[in-house]
């Protein structure tokens, strides 16, 4: 029996509990590997084959193929792993948050310097969703 989670009604958030956790364990664990060089050189030579090595679902393979991070994170993606993507692929922190929003980095950034989001300010994700 699932806990009542009066938080899962939070319009455009997905709250990193132990059901997400559980969700993308092989997901994040994947992320997890990246920290190693070597393979980060194999994921980059081949992602497909070194996805498949990973027991992830077919969507959580297509959302990091796509580098959907939005996607990865209904997929139970915890953005401190998904990051090591992004770092894997040359990309700041900064750049994966701004594709997170539907935003330039240059967008993104100066949102965030005049204090960031107001609640409520409806922000399109890149698929077009509020």
């Amino acid at each position: 029996m699932a806990l009542d989670k009066p938080y899962k009604d939070l319009p455009g958030t997905t709250i990193f509990d132990a059901e997400q956790s559980r969700k993308g364990y092989h997901l994040n664990q994947f992320c997890m590997s990246l920290m190693k060089a070597e393979n980060r050189a194999r994921f980059k030579e081949n992602e497909v084959a070194y996805l498949d090595e990973w027991p992830m679902t077919e969507e959580q393979k297509q959302a990091v193929l796509a580098r959907d991070l939005n996607r990865c994170i209904e997929l139970g993606g915890n953005i401190y792993f998904l990051a090591k993507i992004g770092a894997t692929d040359g990309k700041s922190f900064q750049y994966m948050a701004a594709s997170m929003t539907g935003l330039t980095q240059e967008e993104y950034a100066k949102m965030m310097l005049q204090g960031g989001r107001k609640v409520g300010s409806p922000l399109l994700d890149p698929r077009g969703k509020r």
